[in-house]
């Protein structure tokens, strides 16, 4: 630059730093190829606008004169004509070659930049590598995409690049607009761009304009091979391809248009460049920010929508952007013009050639011929984000599915439509612009056709149809249809197996308001209960699933019907006949991963739910249906928890890799921290409010992460979370304390010692906080250790109040209802617990988890509660229904007496007060002591049950008087057992002894000589003697007889603890089964062992010999059950699933009891559910799943008709074998 030039810049600083914007300065310069992208962007992002500007004087002062120039030329053009006046006088000369090279682009017609640009690098950088291509030879580079995605900006943009037009086009630049024409308007371009060539020329024939497009194109092709032998012309918007045959002149030609397959008609060398339709969403803002001179982060939330609305489109945010521009407080019109469709009132506010964007829309579908507009018009009954497979549209025009193919590739050619090549056969899009536009020519006279109604079973697109026949169907307006599909059980099998329930879900939220509500409801809670049952594979019977439902349910009704039909032909069902007593309090059951789920949190609109554990991935969903919406393998290791920003847009997962990441809600990862923590990394938190968005990390290695560390705990940080109003951070630690840090500062604010109010921690072993919870007002900090929650006033750090769990239990996470005083809480016993911590009083229970439970939280509105578990299912409840309920529920140590059609059935419930549930009903008075053990007599008239203090009781039924009180036992009575006469108890302990009683005179006999707890026992009652079996954890058996109370055997059967026996009914053989992995088969005559039975790899809990004596089954912990030949010992069937379940085993948990069917061909088993097997095959032929699980045992009537049951969570089932008819 000359010396004159620069200091009258450097004079003039001051005053144009204060003044200029250098955003708007630069697109000008940027056009005129003296500002380089690169150097665009190094100005752009400094912070403040007079940084820019000095940024932007300091590039300059590097340049040369030419640089000054279009410096001074930009301020004219910007209105800045004082400041121009500062330069003017110090203007440098231009030799004559810069000023060619300098004026080359605007000679050749190519647009300036528009005055609002944002860069799209990866597409420019493709044009040019597509252009230098064309640097020794002829050809032509095509830039195609739909109407309004950018491509004449980008094309124009492409060529403002000095090395590219130095290397390859010294000839020039020729930009011509072409558009659609006829032919005398083509003739009419062709001569203006002949007239701007034969510039200089002093020959008059060559000044005659061409007097048809043939003399033109002769006239044009001369012109460049002699004048202009490397230049490069640029034909915008072209339509046709007898237009472009007319420019086909073997020169070079970058060619912008929506049809891409013109080039296909020209001859010479031939390249692409896609142009995507939509920006991305950072781009898209940031056009909006220019035109309204704000920052991106800082537009309003509409300015997301309208992005989200148009899927980005250039045009379309260009439009309301210049819109804006002049009406700033008009974000909320455009938005819900765009959301209406009113595509008018999006008008022309720029350079574009359409008045407004139905007009463009428009002419892209002109251009089609007749019939194929109006088969364009038909894919308005496309939904939005759906690719369609052609095999649909062959239904939809009625057409040979090669002409469809043929159709719809003219439409993608022309942009009208997109293509996903990666699935095959090929599946076919519109953009949502595309389709709103469609449907809203189409409103009065949608074409919709009922053939889509029509299910094609088998069909290799099938997927379609289960997805978007429901929602063809209600766009068609066939009512009766629709009803009769989605109430259909039937269609709910096929579409679940083949896409799982939450989609049928969605479909039932979808169309609720054509579908009959009662009905509605019934389907819709059936999937939400069993729709984890519904993830499993191999399928479950869905017919038996929907036997559970409530009697008064269509789905039970058509569940009966099918069943009875079935079992005609020899199949197995089972019906719940009490299941109209129970009420299950879930909302909503999924099975989001395979593994445990650690965390699962609510988004801060409620809407979704977000959820992390051992299988690596984070899964988002929606909170009505379960659908998935998203689903990430995020990280390399467990992850441990996630977290919600308070706008929703992003997502943080932390793991036990040792890494924190952020990404959006659409699933792109934008940020990893890897260096903040050396050990894993247990929860992250957002802040509450979008104020200042803060995310909070802790970890094993002792402190926490925000903006700032925060050190001060001296074990592992479990827990971390803000106040209600983000100005303090509560952590919890294994180290038992809670600390309280101000997050502006990062300092210690408080610090609560909790292992201090457990009297018995040592100094060594301290009470691990696992979490805490804010209360809604900020006023308390909410604790968790142990099997206990801790109120502290967080002002005064004063303990108000301690709630405790069952000392069993431990508290595994705790969240506080944001606005109410509830308190949910986790617990390790497979339960959730809603507490009142005002009042330290528990309002409810929420049971049906099979494990652990690791995560409770409330939704933001506080009517939703879930929870996360080891048994890989989260599940939703309503808190208002669950806060109400008070039922009691039974417990698993229950005997059942069968007598023809009746059943009697006694057990304790959670008021430890004993239940007698039969024609004769008994509810105790509440007992001091835990009953543990229960059993009725065989003329019903009398119940006894043992205690944990060792008492044992006789109540008369029905009225619940205590007949006898027996005390004796120092210890748990285990078992009770009434003889067939009634006259005398047995009852084993946990203090090693078998006492036989009178009980109505009080006399016992004590037997000893078990060394551990004597669990069970088992009977032998005849007329001839009466012989009792007992076995225990010191590894024998022992016999006895108990008349004389004396021991006839002692054997010594395993090393390992003995968990149970079975005597043959013939009394020849009697089996044992032990923790030692084996089973053995003992002689009654000889009491030596006759079979060793080896296989199992687990503890073997349970057998029973088959009623011929010809068969021994055995279960395990694993879950697997084994048959064994009684004649040599010989394995015979291995029953179990294909796969583990959610509980890790074939039977969800333990195998504890089994029983065989009268005639020796049925077995059925309880573990976590109950199953019935084919002992020929060893195939299962019926699984019943109980809504809790860990299945004591098995009651079952001499008929093996009628089953009985209670599971973990004091659910009662009755179950009757269906018989086949009809209703």
């Amino acid at each position: 630059m000359e010396e004159r030039a620069r200091s009258c810049l450097l004079r003039s600083k001051a005053t144009l730093e204060q003044d200029i914007k250098a955003s708007y300065l630069m697109d000008h310069m940027v056009s005129d190829g003296v500002l380089t992208n690169e150097e665009e962007s190094r100005v752009l992002s400094k912070p403040t606008r007079r940084e820019q500007a000095a940024a932007l004087l300091e590039v300059l002062l590097r340049k040369d004169n030419r640089a000054y120039i279009s410096f001074y030329n930009a301020l004219i053009r910007e209105s800045y004509g004082d400041l121009a006046n500062l330069l003017h006088s110090d203007l440098p000369l231009l030799s004559p070659e810069g000023e060619r090279s300098f004026g080359i682009l605007s000679e050749g017609g190519v647009p300036q930049r528009p005055v609002v640009f944002v860069s799209r690098p990866t597409l420019l950088n493709l044009i040019r590598e597509k252009l230098y291509r064309l640097q020794n030879t002829p050809g032509w580079v095509t830039v195609f995409g739909m109407a309004g995605s950018g491509k004449s900006v980008m094309a124009a943009e492409a060529v403002r690049d000095r090395a590219l037009i130095k290397e390859c086009f010294p000839g020039g630049v020729h930009w011509l607009s072409v558009g659609q024409c006829e032919r005398a308007d083509l003739l009419v371009r062709m001569q203006s761009l002949c007239f701007r060539l034969e510039q200089g020329q002093s020959s008059e024939a060559s000044q005659r304009p061409p007097c048809s497009v043939e003399e033109a194109k002769e006239r044009l092709r001369f012109l460049v091979l002699r004048r202009f032998p490397r230049s490069l012309l640029i034909l915008d918007d072209v339509w046709d391809s007898s237009t472009l045959r007319s420019f086909d002149i073997q020169c070079r030609v970058l060619l912008t248009t929506r049809n891409r397959g013109l080039a296909d008609s020209v001859s010479g060398t031939s390249f692409e460049v896609p142009v995507e339709s939509g920006l991305d969403e950072e781009k898209a803002l940031e056009i909006l920010a220019l035109y309204v001179n704000g920052k991106p982060h800082k537009l309003p939330e509409q300015a997301r929508s309208i992005v989200s609305e148009c899927k980005g489109s250039p045009l379309v945010v260009s439009l309301i952007g210049a819109l804006l521009r002049e009406f700033p407080d008009r974000w909320s019109y455009y938005l819900r013009q765009l959301q209406k469709k009113q595509f008018k009132r999006i008008r022309k506010s720029s350079s574009y050639d359409y008045e407004a964007l139905d007009q463009a829309m428009d002419a892209s579908l002109q251009v089609l011929e007749p019939e194929h507009q109006d088969l364009y018009r038909d894919l308005s009954i496309m939904q939005k984000d759906v690719k369609v497979p052609a095999k649909v549209l062959s239904v939809l025009w009625d057409l040979e599915l090669e002409e469809v193919e043929d159709v719809l590739q003219e439409f993608v050619n022309k942009s009208l439509l997109f293509r996903d090549c990666n699935q095959r056969p090929y599946h076919y899009y519109l953009h949502d612009l595309q389709l709103d536009f469609l449907i809203e020519q189409n409103r009065d006279q949608i074409r919709t056709r009922s053939e889509l109604s029509c299910f094609l079973p088998g069909d290799i697109d099938c997927s379609y149809w289960y997805r978007f026949l429901p929602y063809h169907m209600a766009k068609a307006g066939l009512s009766k249809e629709l009803y009769s599909l989605m109430f259909s059980l039937d269609w709910v099998k096929e579409k679940a197996q083949f896409m799982g329930s939450a989609h049928l879900i969605n479909d039932y939220v979808e169309y609720g308001e054509i579908l009959d509500k009662e009905v509605r409801l019934q389907f819709q809670e059936f999937l939400s209960l069993n729709g984890h049952h519904l993830e499993q594979r191999p399928f479950p019977d869905i017919v038996q699933l929907a036997l559970s439902q409530p009697a008064c349910s269509e789905v039970y009704r058509q569940a009966l019907m099918q069943a009875q039909k079935r079992a005609s032909r020899g199949r197995l069902y089972l019906d719940w006949v009490n299941k109209n007593n129970q009420d299950s309090l879930s909302l909503l059951v999924m099975h989001p991963h395979q593994g445990s789920v650690y965390y699962a949190g609510f988004s801060k609109d409620g809407s979704k739910i977000a959820s992390c554990g051992a299988n690596k991935a984070l899964r988002v969903f929606k909170t009505t249906s379960g659908e998935k919406l998203l689903e990430l393998q995020a990280h390399d290791e467990d992850i441990l928890c996630c977290s919600f920003s308070p706008d929703d847009r992003y997502i943080a997962t932390c793991s036990s890799d040792r890494k924190v990441k952020v990404s959006v809600s659409r699933g792109a990862l934008i940020r990893e921290f890897g260096e903040e923590h050396e050990e894993q990394i247990n929860h992250c938190q957002f802040t509450n409010t979008g104020r200042r968005v803060l995310l909070a990390t802790c970890s094993n290695d002792k402190f926490t992460n925000t903006k700032n560390t925060m050190f001060g705990h001296m074990e592992p940080v479990n827990h971390c979370c803000f106040s209600p109003n983000d100005a303090y951070l509560a952590t919890s630690s294994s180290d038992g304390t809670v600390k309280l840090f101000e997050v502006s500062s990062a300092n210690e604010w408080k610090s609560i010692d909790v292992n201090s109010y457990f009297p018995e921690s040592d100094d060594e072993i301290k009470a691990i906080v696992k979490c805490s919870t804010w209360s809604a007002d900020g006023s308390r900090i909410i604790c968790a250790a142990r099997n206990a929650v801790f109120v502290f006033d967080v002002k005064t750090s004063d303990m108000l109040l301690e709630m405790k769990t069952s000392r069993l239990s431990t508290v595994q996470f705790c969240h506080a209802c944001p606005n109410s005083s509830l308190l949910a809480v986790a617990l390790s016993h497979y339960t959730v617990e809603l507490w009142n911590f005002e009042t330290s009083k528990k309002k409810a229970e929420c049971n049906g988890h099979l494990s652990w439970v690791h995560c409770v939280q409330f939704s933001p509105d506080g009517s939703l509660l879930l929870s996360s578990s080891d048994d890989q299912t989260i599940r939703l409840w309503e808190t208002n229904r669950v806060h109400t309920s008070s039922a009691a529920a039974l417990k698993r140590d229950s005997d059942v007496l069968f007598f023809q059609s009746d059943v009697t059935i006694v057990a304790p419930d959670s008021r430890n007060r004993l239940q007698v549930q039969s024609t004769r009903d008994l509810h105790s008075e509440e007992l001091p002591s835990r009953i543990r053990c229960t059993c009725i007599s065989r003329n019903a008239l009398f119940v006894a049950l043992g205690t944990e203090s060792g008492t044992v009781q006789v109540l008369e039924v029905p009225s619940g008087k205590t007949s006898q009180m027996l005390t004796g036992h120092t210890r748990t009575v285990h078992h009770c057992q009434f003889t067939d006469d009634g006259e005398t108890l047995v009852t084993s302990s946990e203090d090693t002894t078998v006492r036989v009683w009178k009980w109505r005179t009080g006399e016992y006999l004590v037997l000893e000589g078990h060394k551990e707890p004597v669990r069970k026992f088992h009977l032998l009652n005849n007329s001839t003697s009466s012989h009792m079996f007992s076995w225990s954890f010191d590894g024998t058996v022992k016999v006895w007889d108990l008349n004389r109370g004396q021991m006839l055997q002692d054997l010594e059967c395993h090393k390992g603890a003995v968990l149970s026996c079975d005597v043959s009914s013939d009394r020849h053989l009697f089996a044992t089964t032990s923790a030692d992995r084996t089973a053995k088969v003992w002689s009654i005559p000889s009491w030596e062992m006759t079979f060793l039975l080896k296989g199992h790899k687990d503890c073997v809990r349970s057998c029973r010999f088959s009623w011929d004596n010809k068969r021994l089954a055995t279960g395990d912990d694993n879950g697997e059950i084994r048959l064994w030949s009684m004649l040599d010992g010989a394995l015979l069937k291995i029953c179990s699933r294909d796969t583990k379940d959610s509980m890790d085993s074939f039977h969800g948990g333990w195998v504890t009891d089994l029983q065989f069917s009268p005639d020796n061909r049925v077995l059925v088993s309880t573990g976590g559910y109950i199953k019935w097997w084919s002992v020929e095959t060893g195939e299962a032929l019926q699984t019943f799943y109980t809504m809790g699980a860990n299945l004591k045992k098995i009651h079952v009537s001499a008929d093996f008709t009628t089953f009985v049951t209670v599971d973990s969570i004091g659910i009662l089932y009755v179950l009757k074998k269906v018989e086949g008819g009809s209703l």
